[in-house]
């Protein structure tokens, strides 16, 4: 099963960049970028970071982004979520967000990027890939 993602290092004024981003596989035919934390232009780059191992791990699954726990979308977070959605298109998949706090929904809606994702409230209403519907 994956695990956290490396972080990059800190900032040059020595601030940490603390972002929660780990890869799990809650279920066969879904791989979860989990994220916590606020995503600023300062933790952007472990989110993409976390993005590009999303990609990497999740071989034919559902690929998913879990903003559960993120307390603050700033345009750069937004910008690697555009890029990911993109990248996903150009693979002919589907990139599922996992978001309800208004923190990250306002975001997504304000610059219409929510129409590049599935957007869901909840982890489970995300549908694995390759498992048929009666065996979910």
């Amino acid at each position: 099963m994956p695990g956290p993602v490396p972080a990059p290092p800190s900032g040059d004024d020595g601030e940490t960049s603390d972002l929660g981003v780990a890869l799990t596989t809650p279920r066969p035919g879904i791989t979860v970028l989990a994220v916590s934390g606020e995503v600023d232009t300062l933790t952007a780059p472990q989110l993409s970071a976390g993005l590009d191992e999303l990609f990497r791990a999740g071989g034919d699954d559902a690929l998913v982004v879990d903003l559960g726990g993120v307390t603050f979308l700033a345009s750069s977070g937004l910008g690697a979520l555009i890029h990911a959605a993109r990248r996903a298109g150009r693979d002919d998949r589907r990139l599922h967000v996992v978001a309800t706090a208004r923190a990250v929904l306002r975001p997504l809606e304000v610059t219409g990027s929510d129409q590049l994702f599935t957007v869901l409230p909840r982890l489970d209403d995300v549908p694995a890939a390759g498992v048929p519907a009666a065996d979910r």
